[in-house]
């Protein structure tokens, strides 16, 4: 999986681009009279988090890579209809039999400072990728590649020793320019920090922990963007940013499903903004370390499935914005198993599982013990994400009625990710994946994506899981991919790795200064270059 179609999980602004067509909604909007497209004027947008590498290879967090995707290209990309078509590559070849994929890369493309764009380019992405030393999540894909060539400065081939089905899509990862970084420790590059692509947007300016800005490529192959500016302010505080929206220093965010339905169901709102709404390529988890010897027995973690009433959650932290969630995969999905065993709220078969498990005294505080030894972990969560939050305080209520103590720990964006899920420090966590758009989940859930870094954080390790990853991803044979993946998410189901949550709505609210915005089955921003600002309503003039 390439940062692409990871278009990970943590991921706030990667959330806001994946909808359903038939689901979207457009609340609170009004008919606004047509005015001609302009250049000019700044999108000012709201994270919870700052980014933390903008080498997109070097980066596992979403707002690095909601920075990046307006920096760099890769050779394909899904279309508003989420259909692959041509970025840097025009067009492309593949053999009958699916092995060789021959790229016919755009001409007279240009990076940041100028340089000229060659398929020399794409080859060293690919070797840099691979390189044992480059500490990357994102390798896995391209190691399935049996060889790699330039056969001129605008072709490029490649050759797999068996079918990969999503070979195609996995060369939508970002191309890095080989003229700054060939021969460098790409670990130290400047390029972290002041990233050189081909993108629809130039690096300007970062400041730690307040805000990232990003200005217009007047050359971008596929015309000059209409918004002049793009600035990311980091905002921790989901309260905070709302208040900044309210002020109307912010333009776009997600809102908390209490903001959608309540705090901007006003005519302050109304006049101002639009909201959307759609079902989430996206799924929240309560996951467990299967090294902390509490969660080692799948009866515990099925026990504590049963604890939880997803529906409480639904109904009184999202407000019914969503769906419980079964598995990894968005309900109404092709790879999506809708006969799987669901884990319906059972607080008594919860206390039999525990029983069965050894934990069958009590302590004087009324949680269960085993060998001396309190049913006691704590669960951590990122700052600034009301939702999860709230969803911990109600796991915690719940799984007291069972017997577990669960303590819960809020914690920076930046500590959470590089301190805690990077070096395996934690016991229990709530978190969100993306669904990547093809379904393939091997470096999520293989045995072998375990290492410090990667992504299969909680050390998961099921052989007949391997296997079936493995087999689902050696074929192009969509039923017999289904079969697969159909097994896959019934092992998940028994095994319980994670307690699946819920798949919430994305909730998403836009400046109404913003004109150009279409909602497609890939989410709203697929054809960010073409949003405009009339030239009366503009705002802001972007200094270059």
């Amino acid at each position: 999986m390439n940062p692409v179609r990871l278009s990970v999980i943590l991921f706030l602004i990667l959330l806001l681009l994946a909808g359903c067509a038939n689901e979207q909604s457009n609340s609170g909007s009004q008919e606004k009279a047509y005015k001609p497209a302009a250049y000019g004027d700044i999108i000012v947008r709201g994270d919870i988090g700052d980014a933390s590498n903008l080498i997109p290879i070097l980066a596992s967090d979403s707002a690095s890579h909601s920075i990046a995707g307006l920096i760099y290209n890769g050779l394909v990309k899904y279309d508003k209809d989420m259909n692959i078509v041509g970025d840097l590559a025009e067009s492309w070849d593949i053999s009958d039999d699916g092995l060789v994929i021959t790229f016919h890369l755009r001409k007279g493309v240009k990076w940041h400072d100028g340089k000229p764009f060659t398929a020399k380019d794409v080859l060293y992405t690919y070797q840099v990728t691979v390189d044992p030393k480059t500490p990357t999540a994102y390798a896995g894909d391209f190691l399935k590649v049996k060889k790699a060539e330039v056969l001129d400065d605008y072709t490029f081939r490649v050759t797999y020793d068996k079918p990969f089905a999503p070979s195609l899509i996995s060369w939508s990862s970002a191309v890095l320019p080989r003229h700054l970084l060939e021969g460098q420790d790409i670990t130290k590059s400047s390029l972290a920090r002041h990233p050189v692509g081909t993108g629809p947007y130039l690096f300007k300016e970062w400041l730690a922990g307040q805000k990232i800005v990003l200005v217009s490529n007047a050359d971008y192959f596929e015309g000059r963007p209409y918004v002049d500016g793009h600035v990311t302010r980091i905002i921790p505080d989901m309260a905070t940013m709302f208040l900044e929206l309210r002020a109307r220093n912010i333009d776009m965010m997600g809102l908390t499903p209490l903001q959608y339905t309540r705090q901007t169901e006003n005519n302050l709102f109304r006049q101002s903004f639009d909201k959307y709404r759609y079902l989430a390529f996206a799924y929240t988890y309560l996951g467990y370390n299967l090294k902390h010897p509490f969660f080692a027995d799948k009866r515990v973690r099925q026990a504590i499935s049963y604890a939880i009433n997803k529906e409480e959650i639904i109904s009184g932290v999202l407000l019914g914005l969503g769906k419980p969630a079964t598995g990894p995969y968005k309900p109404g999905t092709w790879a999506y198993n809708e006969n799987v065993k669901t884990y319906s709220y059972n607080p008594q078969k919860a206390r039999e599982l525990l029983r069965a498990a050894g934990w069958t005294k009590t302590n004087n505080d009324g949680f269960l013990e085993k060998d001396g030894r309190p049913f006691t972990f704590e669960l951590v969560t990122n700052q600034g994400n009301e939702t999860r939050q709230k969803c911990a305080e109600i796991i915690q209520r719940q799984l007291k009625e069972v017997g577990i103590d669960v303590k819960i720990r809020i914690l920076e964006w930046a500590a959470f990710i590089n301190d805690f899920i990077n070096k395996r420090r934690f016991e229990a966590v709530i978190l969100g994946w993306t669904i990547p758009l093809d379904p393939d989940a091997y470096d999520v859930w293989h045995s072998s994506k375990t290492a410090p870094e990667e992504l299969n954080f909680i050390s998961y390790k099921n052989p007949e899981v391997d296997a079936l990853l493995e087999k689902a991803r050696s074929t192009f044979d969509q039923k017999l991919r289904k079969k697969y993946y159909d097994r896959f998410q019934e092992i998940l189901v028994e095994d319980q790795p994670y307690t699946f949550l819920y798949v919430p709505d994305e909730l998403v609210i836009i400046s109404k200064r913003f004109r150009g915005i279409e909602p497609a089955p890939i989410g709203l921003s697929h054809n960010f270059i073409k949003w405009y600002v009339p030239k009366d309503e503009q705002k802001y003039t972007m200094t270059r």
